[in-house]
């Protein structure tokens, strides 16, 4: 095992991290799997067509889309898990426990929701999230809750203001205390150093190469 010299996690701690997620990359699909999720034949067709692409080359178009699809979710809870090795109070807890909240410090009343993209919330879905964050501060006048984007348009701590439709009308809503931050900012908050992100980036090639 090589030193990775990342300094806010042990070189064995993030080897078994990355190497966890290697066994759970999904590289295949059987047609049980396939079929889990019923296909359009109409849209197998436009696909096929517009693409001048063959049927079985449009259905493995089909298989590797299901596959990312499966892997983009590993890579989230990569991500998510790996403030379980923070210490300093951070906690991941089971889905749906502690506030539905993906990552939490009680001791420093911080609660997060996790997201791949900057683009993946619709807009009932940022609405639901924004809501359970009020609730929490309402109930804890000391927390910061945090929408945390792995990829950010850019780097960014910074209020999330946000429009939400109520009953036809749409109301705009932003609180000191609930904050859009990216994935970087996150980090030298979590490992207070202002480069781990980037350092996990860097040295990320290396890491797989000793796993693979």
């Amino acid at each position: 095992m090589n030193n990775y010299n990342l300094g806010f996690i042990s070189n064995e701690d993030i080897y078994n991290h990355v190497k966890a997620t290697v066994l759970q990359y999904r590289r295949s699909i059987n047609l049980k799997e396939f079929n889990h999720n019923i296909i359009d034949p109409i849209k197998l067709t436009f696909d096929a067509k517009i693409y001048g692409q063959s049927m079985k080359q449009t259905i493995e178009s089909e298989c590797i889309r299901q596959i990312d699809k499966t892997n983009n979710n590993r890579i989230g809870y990569f991500h998510q898990n790996m403030f379980r090795f923070a210490g300093h109070g951070w906690v991941v807890p089971e889905n749906g426990e502690q506030g539905g909240f993906d990552v939490l410090n009680d001791e420093l009343h911080i609660y997060v929701e996790m997201k791949n993209k900057h683009n993946t919330m619709n807009a009932a879905s940022a609405s639901d999230t924004y809501v359970k964050m009020q609730s929490k501060i309402l109930h804890d006048d000391r927390a910061t809750c945090m929408l945390v984007e792995t990829i950010a348009k850019y780097s960014q701590d910074e209020i999330w203001e946000i429009t939400i439709n109520e009953n036809g009308r749409k109301q705009k809503y932003s609180h000191q205390q609930i904050r859009k931050v990216s994935m970087d900012k996150f980090y030298n908050i979590v490992f207070n150093d202002n480069k781990a992100f980037f350092k996990l980036c860097k040295t990320l090639p290396t890491i797989l190469d000793d796993v693979i």
